[in-house]
């Protein structure tokens, strides 16, 4: 019986250290897609001779610039912008700094 609790405590205590990394890690990868999609968009002005507001579209920089279109992990949407100004999603949190 004391075995059963001891195991029971220490999933009580994993489990949430366990949901908390996960979601870490998926915000982590969405930031990464943003930066992704930030230089492609980079690539796509120079290479196409665009101006700083000028704004590309999915098909634009898929897949030219980039191999597919990117997804977020948690079901955010992403929206690209312009060139001078920061991809975004719409999930809270999910920033480039």
């Amino acid at each position: 019986m004391i075995v059963v609790a001891i195991v029971g405590l220490l999933a009580a205590i994993a489990v949430p250290n366990f949901f908390g990394a996960r979601q870490r890690a998926q915000t982590n990868l969405c930031i990464a897609n943003l930066r992704h999609i930030e230089d492609a968009k980079s690539m796509w002005a120079v290479w196409e001779g665009k101006t700083s507001s000028d704004t590309p579209g999915w098909g634009d920089l898929v897949p030219a610039y980039l191999q597919t279109t990117p997804n977020c992990p948690q079901g955010g949407t992403y929206t690209i912008g312009s060139v001078d100004t920061k991809p975004v999603c719409s999930i809270a949190g999910h920033v480039l700094p």
